[in-house]
């Protein structure tokens, strides 16, 4: 649909040239019967500038499109009125870019998604979190395969992750049977006293942009999706919202800040030389998740039994077995972790995959706000 957009604004703004050539006549066009002086040719000039830049930035800043769009029309519609029996139809394409405009700002404007989520963002990472460094003393008394995941990981003898920020892409999926739709991602979470995670997601459904947001401030969590960023096709909110959340942020612990493992909010049970279980606890929520290891001492998978399936419109919830096995192992800033994963359901027709993503960039904070952060290889 983008690209029909950007079809349809590249012939409405070399329309708009014409206008130009009739004021400083330029070329003999008896379709403009009506005559067009210089000064509204100059507009007619500028019209179609801001239609072709609206273009170009759908293409090349989206983020900026709404507001030249805004501009675009004011200037193509004043034009068209002043020559309104010889450029009415154009009009039509103006609709178009009203449409840029409305979609852009609930997008991009300073009251959507991206906006809270940019907020949300830049607080978190530029919080203080206490990071201690962590020693070979501090994994006494977890199971051995938690042992080695924190010595191959090279969390023993650094700091704790503070805060991280990371982004991905990959693709997505309502159900075993619906197909799937590419995303880029971006987030960031925190391991304060109350670790939050904001979790942003671009995808694309049927060729129309969804926006998806995970949010889980000190308040509790929801999820929401938006067609076209301004219909709300799920809102999902309340305790399940919140334990389910909760098995999110110790996955991403598990994964991308493995040195929190050896917090106290985690109790540890062993199992065997490969798994052990954790119980995690933030503020009111406990979890429990079960952690597997290969021989390598990599943790290949995670499973909890503790998340919650939303319904398609977020109003009720069905607790499944979630799982989120791991791989492709690369340094990142100094520690070694997984790029790429999947989020599985074990539904009552069978296990399949409804998220499959790779890690783009990746940057930690170790230390308190002001300190450099550690970015990651992209």
């Amino acid at each position: 649909m983008r690209w029909a957009i950007v079809a349809v604004l590249l012939v409405h703004g070399l329309i708009h040239f014409l206008g130009v050539a009739k004021a400083y006549r330029l070329a003999e066009l008896p379709a403009l019967k009506l005559p067009i002086s210089r000064g509204i040719g100059a507009l007619w000039l500028a019209a179609g500038v801001f239609v072709l830049a609206t273009a170009v930035a759908l293409v090349a800043r989206p983020s900026a499109a709404w507001m030249i769009a805004a501009a675009a029309v004011v200037a193509s519609q004043a034009v068209i009125v002043s020559s309104w029996s010889d450029a009415r139809v154009g009009t039509l394409a103006n609709v178009v870019l009203v449409g840029v405009a409305v979609v852009g700002f609930a997008a991009y404007g300073p009251l959507g998604m991206r906006a809270e989520h940019e907020a949300a963002s830049r607080r978190v990472l530029a919080e203080v979190v206490p990071a201690r460094t962590v020693t070979e003393d501090d994994l006494r008394g977890l199971p051995a395969p938690v042992q080695r995941y924190l010595r191959v990981t090279g969390s023993v003898g650094r700091p704790q992750i503070a805060s991280f920020h990371a982004t991905f892409r990959g693709r997505i999926r309502g159900g075993p049977a619906e197909p799937w739709m590419e995303f880029t991602a971006d987030q960031a979470s925190s391991y304060g006293p109350l670790p939050e995670r904001y979790f942003l997601m671009d995808a694309t459904m049927k060729g129309l942009p969804v926006d998806v947001f995970h949010r889980f401030a000190c308040d509790g969590a929801t999820f929401s999706v938006r067609v076209l960023s301004l219909v709300t096709a799920v809102e999902a909110k309340g305790p399940e919202m919140n334990r389910s959340e909760t098995v999110t942020l110790f996955n991403d612990l598990a994964v991308f800040a493995p040195a929190r493992l050896a917090d106290p909010a985690i109790r540890w049970e062993a199992i065997d030389d490969r798994s052990a279980r954790a119980h995690y606890t933030r503020g009111a929520e406990t979890i429990a998740a079960t952690l597997f290891f290969d021989e390598r001492g990599e943790l290949v998978d995670f499973a909890s039994d503790d998340r919650s399936q939303a319904s398609p419109d977020g109003k009720s919830f069905a607790r499944l077995r979630w799982t989120t096995p791991v791989r492709d192992y690369r340094e990142r800033g100094g520690r070694r972790v997984s790029t790429h994963g999947e989020a599985r359901w074990d539904a009552p027709g069978g296990s399949y995959a409804y998220v499959e993503m790779d890690l783009v960039s990746l940057e930690y904070r170790e230390t308190a706000a002001g300190a450099a952060p550690v970015a990651g290889a992209r």
